[in-house]
C-alpha cells in the first residue's frame, strides 16, 4: 500500500495567511479559496473590497489547479493559443491564471485559487500561500 500526504487543518490555516499577507502587503482585494486533491473546497477567504464574482472564480481556479494537477494558466494559455474547443472540458471551470497546485514529492496535495487582481498577481498571492508550508 502506498502513502501519500495530505492537507491538515493547520496546513490551510498557514497557506490561507501566508496568502492572505501577501494580499494585504500588495493592497489587493482579493479571493482565495484553497482545495483538497480531489478540488473540494477547504478554506474560503474574500477579503475586503473584493469583488463577488471573486468568490466564483477563485475556487474554480483553484479546482481547476487540483484536478489537472498544473497550473491553470497551462489551459489559459491552450485557449489563447487557438485551441478553443478546449473550453468544453469537463469539469473545468477556472481556466485562467491564479490557480496554482500544492505539490510534493509528486502527489498532489490541493490547490490555492486567488482571483481579484491581474491573473499574475493572483498567482503571486497563491504562491505565497503555498511557500508558507515550505512547498
Amino acid at each position: 500500500m502506498k502513502n501519500k500526504p495530505v492537507l491538515d487543518s493547520a496546513d490551510v490555516k498557514l497557506i490561507a495567511a501566508a496568502a492572505e499577507a501577501e494580499a494585504l502587503k500588495n493592497h489587493w482585494a482579493v479571493t482565495i479559496a484553497i482545495v483538497d486533491d480531489g478540488g473540494h473546497l477547504l478554506w474560503l477567504q474574500r477579503l475586503d473590497g473584493a469583488a463577488a464574482v471573486s468568490a466564483h472564480i477563485a475556487p474554480a481556479k483553484a479546482h481547476t489547479a487540483a484536478m489537472g494537477r498544473r497550473e491553470s494558466k497551462i489551459y489559459e494559455d491552450i485557449i489563447n493559443q487557438g485551441r478553443t474547443s478546449f473550453l468544453s472540458a469537463p469539469a473545468l471551470a477556472g481556466m485562467l491564471e491564479g490557480g496554482v497546485p500544492i505539490l510534493k514529492d509528486g502527489q498532489c496535495l490541493g490547490a490555492v485559487g486567488v482571483s481579484g487582481v491581474k491573473s499574475t498577481e493572483d498567482a503571486q498571492v497563491a504562491r505565497a500561500g503555498i511557500a508558507a508550508i515550505g512547498l
